[in-house]
């Protein structure tokens, strides 16, 4: 039996879900999402973009979908910019049908940029942005860990983890999630926010360094209303073990951060 937050879990490589990794230039957390993948019970691949787009790979052969954190195309234009338009542009057509048959998305910091860029977050409106990820309030990148809440969502398969709390890592320039009113009501309305940056007391805070780029209603990570494509700045996949922790040596820490991998997993075996 799986142990929760990241234990191994014992499975046959036939049932272990099958993850693609996408990566480009400029991705350079991708071993680390390889890692915590694995780590969780599933089976993942580097899968380049341009596999996807010269046809040699397709989505249909996986059942989760990654988008890793780095820096892709050198973050040129905007954050994310240059692969959601890659994506939108040449990919549309193999996003939908993934889509439709259920398929399962994660975007990590840059990946969640991409995301949000492409439309698929917050509301699965492909080609259309509803929201945007603005640069950071304190003006600099932060590079550190905070604390993040996970709450009851969309996203059924963490309705484990709700209630939650964890220390994890975030490393980014712009974090800022913003939208307009009319668009954040839509999103409170309909759960669409999965976990938001606390302070020390578990609440929800505007206030830095707690919440380390000014995301308006401290969002930290959010899910389309299908609850199968998620996205979030900080970086799940560098707490997975405990030695990740900077104060992993006072024995008051936890690696917690496997949650969101362990959840994907699960769900993906049921598919």
């Amino acid at each position: 039996m799986a142990k929760a937050y990241g234990g191994d879990i014992s499975l046959s490589p036939m049932l272990k879900p099958k993850v693609a990794i996408l990566i480009t230039d400029g991705t350079n957390c991708d071993e680390e999402l390889y890692y915590a993948f694995e780590k969780n019970g599933g089976d993942p691949e580097y899968v380049h973009v341009n596999e996807l787009r010269d046809k040699s790979q397709n989505l249909k052969n996986y059942k989760i979908l990654a988008l890793p954190g780095g820096f892709a195309y050198g973050d040129d234009v905007a954050s994310g910019k240059i692969l959601a338009v890659e994506l939108i542009s040449f990919l549309k057509d193999q996003l939908t049908d993934y889509i439709n048959k259920e398929g399962l998305i994660l975007g990590v910091c840059n990946g969640f940029q991409v995301l949000v860029r492409t439309g698929l977050l917050p509301f699965g409106n492909l080609g259309r942005m509803d929201a945007t990820l603005a640069q950071n309030e304190s003006g600099h990148f932060e590079c550190r860990f905070v604390k993040i809440k996970i709450e009851k969502s969309q996203a059924k398969l963490l309705d484990t983890y709700a209630g939650q709390t964890l220390d994890i890592a975030v490393n980014h320039g712009e974090g800022k999630f913003y939208t307009t009113p009319q668009n954040l009501e839509k999103m409170e309305k309909q759960k669409l926010v999965f976990c938001r940056y606390s302070d020390e007391g578990d609440r929800k805070t505007q206030k830095y360094p707690a919440n380390p780029n000014g995301s308006i209603n401290a969002i930290a990570g959010v899910c389309d209303p299908t609850g199968r494509t998620l996205g979030l700045m900080p970086h799940p996949e560098k707490i997975v073990d405990l030695t990740q922790h900077p104060n992993w040596r006072r024995g008051n820490v936890e690696a917690k951060g496997g949650f969101i991998f362990e959840g994907m997993i699960k769900f993906a075996k049921q598919k």
